[in-house]
């Protein structure tokens, strides 16, 4: 849906500006939406099923979602790193440089080095270009595919003993507004975490805690998590492609923290605890 409002940056007022939120229904699009209507902005709110029509898997739909727009958040679906993401990025920044965007902001993985031939692809099509690069996140415990296994009181997945620093998504939110809406961010990379690293077991132990029903974290081979997605329904190739992928971001080259969301932001991001109390608060 395309709600039109008054906007303010770090120019005044603009009510000309319009915002195009990509995967608009997804955990950090819905946010992202969100928060920029509360500042008052135009928001189109690209998804495959609502009003503004916005499919990655259909190049047919950029061009009428871009239509008009200043600015727009940018996040792929699958994943930066999954086959056919840079030729995807090239073709949206062609795209949106045709339609006059100036703007963009862009969602990548941390530590995802198929991931920056996408970021480049974009970056070339020479338009003002911010990139976030974020860790896990948090909310995948309770929104999405894994919520159903929290649930049902097993978290399995190919993690090992690996730390991680879950990035809560409502600051990853507030990161990507603030980007959207601010200059001095074109051109940079940020990266956002969590304020602290926590094992999947440390995981459980918090959800556990949080919502008063027992939790175990089933560490899973890779072979053994593309096995399980398989059989919940996902395409083999598909599923081996995602088991993959977690493996890699899993390896332990990602278990450090960032001071990407103070610096942005100038506030400390939202400890996983935290969270944690707020999402199983009422279940």
């Amino acid at each position: 849906m395309t709600t039109r409002t008054q906007t303010d940056d770090t120019h005044g007022t603009d009510s000309a500006r319009t915002f195009l939120v990509t995967s608009a229904t997804g955990k950090t699009g819905r946010r992202v939406a969100e928060r920029l209507g509360a500042r008052g902005a135009t928001v189109r709110a690209g998804s495959r099923t609502g009003r503004v029509r916005f499919d990655w898997e259909d190049t047919t739909t950029w061009g009428p979602a871009l239509r008009g727009v200043d600015t727009a958040y940018v996040n792929y679906y699958p994943d930066l790193a999954a086959p056919g993401a840079v030729a995807a990025m090239e073709t949206f920044g062609r795209l949106a440089a045709e339609h006059g965007v100036r703007r963009l902001t862009l969602l990548s993985g941390r530590g995802e080095p198929e991931a920056v031939g996408a970021e480049d692809a974009l970056r070339s099509c020479g338009l003002e270009l911010t990139v976030v690069r974020a860790s896990f996140f948090a909310q995948n415990f309770n929104e999405g595919p894994m919520a159903e296994g929290v649930a049902a009181g097993t978290l399995a997945f190919p993690a090992g003993g690996t730390a991680e620093p879950f990035v809560d998504a409502d600051d990853l939110a507030d990161v990507i507004v603030e980007t959207l809406l601010r200059d001095g961010h074109a051109g940079r990379v940020h990266e956002v975490t969590g304020p602290r690293l926590l094992t999947f077991a440390e995981v459980a132990t918090e959800i556990s805690h949080a919502s008063r029903r027992p939790l175990v974290y089933v560490p899973m081979s890779e072979g053994e998590y593309a096995a399980l997605l398989t059989g919940a329904g996902l395409p083999a190739p598909e599923a081996q492609w995602l088991a993959a992928l977690f493996a890699g971001l899993l390896d332990g080259h990602n278990a450090s923290v960032t001071d990407g969301v103070k610096r942005v932001l100038g506030r400390e991001p939202r400890n996983f605890a935290a969270f944690a109390a707020e999402a199983w608060r009422d279940r």
